[in-house]
């Protein structure tokens, strides 16, 4: 293991993994992949594996993943539905980390250090961001996607956030189904309404604590990338905003949700709650909506987010996160290109980058490592300067 396998040069500890394994996962059989902490580029061509590491890598934390796939669909392809399936990552502070599904299980399994875990607890060891191609629509799509991935850039400096979310979400469908069952015992109904304010207020202060974060850092710029400005929009992060005080903020949300009772019966969920809020994001020099920029525009947008968001992680918490970065370079410009790869560097990141071209990455230099992906196989490729 080299000296840099844990500290990056301006002595932050560094957030890496430096072996990856996996079993009947996606396209892999068996791998087992031993890195450095430095950024590592996959290159090969289109269905050759590339993503489904990086996917891999996205179970590190917690959620559904980058693809959002259902535990069925992770199993290597041609086996039964249902089957077993396995990630395994050592980290550069020595962590081991275990995640998958067991035979005919619901829900994915983790152990940290050999020792039993939830998902939640992932938010503590290890946090990630990612850009991918699907995502190049997100701000013009849903508020769904806009909502996971704020959520994704809260969890790297308020590691909770993961538990607080975890709760709500599912008080908020245990309330829906007794709804849907009739409305049930009027007290079972208040205690779980209780706990979706109290855990509802606490999402949403944290998102709102992040987005001002952010905010402040995307209004910054970085290099050739557009400065941006963000915040959250919705009823629960506007009495916040405004100042009014927690306590009083879940009251308030308590009340709303037992007025909206009739009529969330009828909509087959709940109406009001932090889980219908949205990011608001802005191209600071044009005061324009993201929504209404090229679709360039939006990528470089996206982009400067996710390094403004690892700055922010790094000042605060002393490292960066990892980024998993699905063919993105491919839409930028040189010059941009060459951004990306200084601040990755600058900020000790552990980036793990793919691409079909292998000239896209000639900028990294030696600062990086190269693999060449082909068949579900894992080769080191030997940077050659062009």
């Amino acid at each position: 293991m080299g000296p840099d396998a844990d500290k990056t040069g301006g002595g932050l500890n560094r957030l890496a993994v430096l072996r990856l394994s996996l079993g009947d996962f996606r396209c892999y059989r068996r791998l087992r992949l031993e890195v450095e902490s430095r950024p590592v580029v996959l290159t090969g061509p289109n269905g050759a594996g590339k993503t489904n590491l990086l996917e891999a890598l996205s179970f590190l934390v917690p959620g559904r993943g980058m693809r959002r796939a259902s535990l069925g669909d992770l199993a290597r392809h041609g086996l039964e539905a249902g089957a077993p399936w396995a990630v395994a990552a050592v980290l550069a502070d020595g962590t081991e980390i275990g995640t998958g599904r067991e035979a005919g299980a619901e829900r994915r399994t983790v152990r940290l250090d050999g020792q039993p875990a939830r998902p939640g607890d992932l938010a503590a060891k290890v946090s990630a961001l990612w850009l991918t191609p699907a995502m190049d629509r997100l701000f013009t799509e849903g508020a769904g996607g806009r909502r996971r991935f704020l959520d994704r850039m809260v969890f790297g400096v308020e590691p909770g956030h993961a538990a607080q979310a975890s709760a709500y979400e599912h008080a908020m469908r245990e309330r829906s189904r007794l709804l849907k069952a009739g409305g049930g015992d009027s007290s079972w109904l208040a205690a779980l309404e209780d706990g979706m304010a109290r855990h509802g207020i606490a999402v949403a202060a944290a998102r709102l604590r992040t987005a001002i974060r952010l905010d402040a850092a995307c209004r910054q710029g970085l290099g050739p990338f557009p400065a941006a400005s963000l915040a959250v929009k919705g009823d629960v992060e506007t009495w916040l905003a405004a100042g009014m005080d927690p306590a009083q903020a879940e009251e308030r949300l308590r009340a709303a949700l037992r007025q909206a009772r009739p009529r969330d019966e009828a909509a087959g969920g709940a109406t009001t709650g932090p889980h219908r809020s949205d990011m608001a994001v802005r191209h600071a020099a044009r005061d324009t909506p993201a929504a209404q920029c090229s679709t360039g525009e939006q990528k470089a947008v996206l982009v400067a987010m996710v390094l403004a968001q690892a700055r922010v992680q790094a000042a605060e918490t002393g490292r960066a996160p990892l980024l998993l970065l699905d063919e993105v370079v491919a839409h930028l410009d040189d010059i941009r290109r060459a951004a990306l790869f200084d601040e990755l560097c600058v900020l000790g990141a552990q980036s793990w980058m793919t691409g079909t071209d292998d000239v896209l990455f000639d900028g990294f230099g030696e600062r990086a490592q190269f693999f060449r992906v082909a068949d579900a196989t894992v080769l080191p490729r030997q940077h050659t300067a062009r």
